[in-house]
């Protein structure tokens, strides 16, 4: 097993991935030296706990001259490293030109980050999404003669695949939070050995989210929806708003609370203005991890509206809690949410379809208690946060363990002597 692992993130730390901070902790308890790593700094104020992880990240930006200098140089003495990338960048592949333009870039700031690390005995870099900061982690490792590996969520393999064949292919193994996403690799990446493609769940912690002893509210004459999530196109949040005008000309009287932010804000308040919502939608804007649970509380319903997704938290979470859950039926949902026995699923995309699910679910939410107790056990017997982290740490370090024994190459040496990127 690597003693010391670079774990990558594009913004670290991040409110809305709590599960990178868990993981780093679950290795560090198990011995292993986790430097945590971001490509984007955290701007000030927005972590509510900045001494203990943004004093520790490592973050390639803003670039520093001398490691630029450093940069260009350890470019030029491995440039027979760097060219499979530059080939597959400029004379392979459809991506568009400004994915190509962008994945130079990256390009150089997979070196900038092989320079980074070079003194810092790093044995494994790790990252999770498949975004850019994959193909950094992925040059970078490749400098340095060390493993990588990644872990795909769900819009990172459906809707921004970038260069995901090459990724694949040097990635020493693929971890991926679903089902869904494993079967999809396997179909449209058929070259890749299927050993290096592994399921691993995301989880929550079921004590920490579980149903309070007592009611919060008091008023059960309005039904209160909730949805949680940053407000982002891929959300769809201004199909929940349409819903929520239908639901308002039948009469229905409602409260929907929508957690997040995004640059969708401006867009969605003047949907809200048009709809004539400002007394039945309020958008909460970035709620913290504790204040969830009060929200989850006070709700009757957790909805999600998203075009596409993995395998959501937020839905673990309100299970959890006891809550009902209404999901479209795509992705990897499915082997979240049951349909009529741990919450409801509706068609994506069809307002009428999700609207009735609402009524009905607004009509018999007395009744559909026992629904919502059967869906935390669920939640409790497959996506218990210690458990997944544990089998995490057991297969991913497993299968690590196995590649390094066989594999006889030393990594590369080190050139400068110059200090490292603080």
């Amino acid at each position: 097993m690597p003693s010391t692992i670079a774990y990558l993130a594009n913004l670290f730390p991040a409110q809305t991935e709590r599960y990178v901070v868990d993981e780093i902790g679950e290795l560090r308890k198990r011995g292993v030296t986790v430097i945590p790593c971001s490509a984007r700094r955290v701007l000030s104020g927005s972590h509510s706990d900045p001494d203990s992880w943004v004093r520790q990240t490592l973050y390639l930006q803003p670039l520093r001259l001398k490691t630029i200098l450093r940069s260009l140089r350890f470019a030029l003495c491995n440039l027979t490293v760097i060219q499979v990338f530059l080939r597959r960048i400029l004379f392979q592949g459809r991506e568009s030109l400004a994915k190509r333009i962008c994945a130079l870039a990256h390009t150089f700031l997979g070196i900038y980050y092989a320079v980074a690390l070079e003194h810092r005995h790093v044995q494994h870099i790790h990252v999770h999404h498949g975004y850019f900061g994959s193909w950094v982690a992925m040059v970078a490792a490749r400098l340095l003669g060390i493993p990588f590996s990644m872990t795909l969520h769900g819009s990172d393999i459906l809707l921004d695949p970038a260069y995901l064949d090459l990724k694949l292919e040097f990635c020493e193994v693929c971890i991926t939070i679903s089902e869904f996403n494993r079967q999809y690799l396997l179909t449209h990446y058929s070259k890749v050995n299927p050993a290096k493609i592994i399921t691993h769940r995301l989880g929550v912690d079921c004590a920490e989210n579980r149903p309070s002893t007592f009611r919060t509210r008091t008023d059960t004459s309005s039904f209160i929806i909730l949805a949680a999530g940053r407000l982002h196109p891929v959300k769809d949040h201004a199909f929940l708003l349409r819903a929520c005008r239908e639901l308002k000309a039948r009469g229905l009287q409602f409260t929907c609370l929508i957690a997040g932010e995004g640059n969708e804000r401006r867009h969605l308040e003047r949907v809200i203005d048009e709809f004539d919502l400002a007394r039945d939608v309020r958008l909460l804007g970035q709620v913290s991890h504790d204040e969830m649970h009060d929200y989850y509380e006070m709700a009757d319903l957790v909805v999600l509206t998203s075009r596409s997704e993995g395998l959501p938290l937020v839905l673990m979470e309100a299970m959890a809690h006891e809550k009902i859950v209404l999901a479209p039926e795509i992705t990897a949902i499915p082997e979240l949410v049951s349909h009529g026995e741990t919450g409801f699923l509706y068609r994506s995309g069809s307002l009428e379809g999700f609207v009735a699910q609402l009524e009905m679910i607004h009509d018999n939410r007395v009744a559909l208690g026992p629904l919502g107790r059967a869906a935390r056990v669920y939640v409790q017997h497959h996506f218990d946060q210690q458990k997944n982290l544990t089998s995490f740490c057991d297969r991913m370090f497993a299968t690590l363990g196995a590649a390094s024994a066989t594999d006889n190459s030393a990594p590369q040496e080190t050139v400068y002597e110059d200090p490292v990127l603080q």
